[in-house]
């Protein structure tokens, strides 16, 4: 018996905490007013010092996953090898720096018609599958209200890059990328 228990303990210890990411409004801009979607690499701008924050978490221990809703697919205005081709260019982005991102899941469905697209959690639970998280250490950093509604649906911590458009008020906020990881780094949540 004392042997099992001793591989639960060490299989245990090896979760690792993540830090599940949205891209767009978190990683990148977000195109016009209201926000469009980033339909291709030309579109694609990555935010002032998100390098910088995800290389900070990579350093300290963290997964880095992005979870995205990626409904412009399902509405033709762009394909999904126009998503995997922002995404290449992200993470070669992010690495020249010596940044990373551990995986990304995209949702790429219609609103209402599957149970990946956030506020559901398919998307984490797909991740939860693939790599062994300690979820009572991770946190969801987003900047919509459906990006938080599946940070509680998965139990863990939601931090709201909070641009005026979400209501804030059940949630940790925080003014960009930067200062939520530094929130997390620093325990202050």
């Amino acid at each position: 018996m004392e042997r099992a228990l001793s591989a639960v303990t060490s299989i245990a210890s090896k979760a690792l905490p993540c830090v599940f990411l949205d891209r767009d409004g978190v990683i990148n801009k977000k195109t016009g007013i209201p926000a469009t979607y980033v339909r291709n690499v030309q579109e694609f701008e990555l935010l002032p010092n998100v390098v910088h924050a995800i290389k900070r978490l990579n350093d300290s221990g963290y997964l880095v996953v992005v979870a995205t809703n990626q409904r412009g697919v399902a509405r033709g205005l762009m394909t999904m090898a126009d998503v995997e081709s922002i995404h290449k260019y992200m993470k070669e982005e992010l690495c020249k720096c010596g940044a990373r991102i551990d995986a990304i899941y995209v949702c790429p469905h219609e609103d209402g018609t599957c149970e990946c697209r956030k506020p559901k959690p398919g998307l984490f639970k797909k991740a939860f599958e693939d790599f062994d998280i300690d979820k009572s250490r991770s946190f969801m950093i987003g900047d919509s209200k459906s990006d938080m509604e599946a940070a509680d649906a998965c139990g863990i911590k939601g931090i709201l890059v909070d641009d005026g458009e979400a209501d804030a008020s059940n949630w940790v906020k925080a003014h960009d990328l930067t200062s939520a990881v530094e929130m997390i780094l620093g325990e202050a949540i």
